[in-house]
């Protein structure tokens, strides 16, 4: 279920935003071998009810949807 969405700017602004990049980001690889995927995380993360939370991507046919995910589900980041 999708919850609502956040502006990823407005969290930027705010000092709430961080980049961290995992592993094979940083080795120029993919999570999947075709890259796409429904939980594909990114380097983007944010503070969210006081924990950071990673952006996942939900990619496919070359449209995707960024999220973070609270409990089970979802609310979307622009």
């Amino acid at each position: 279920m999708i919850l609502g969405n956040i502006d990823l700017d407005l969290f930027k602004t705010l000092g709430l935003y961080k980049e961290s990049l995992l592993w094979w980001q940083v080795e120029g690889l993919m999570y999947t071998s075709t890259g796409y995927g429904r939980k594909i995380p990114t380097s983007h993360m944010i503070k969210w009810c006081g924990k950071w939370r990673r952006v996942y991507c939900c990619i496919h046919s070359n449209s995707g949807t960024c999220y973070i995910l609270q409990g089970n589900d979802w609310i979307t980041v622009d």
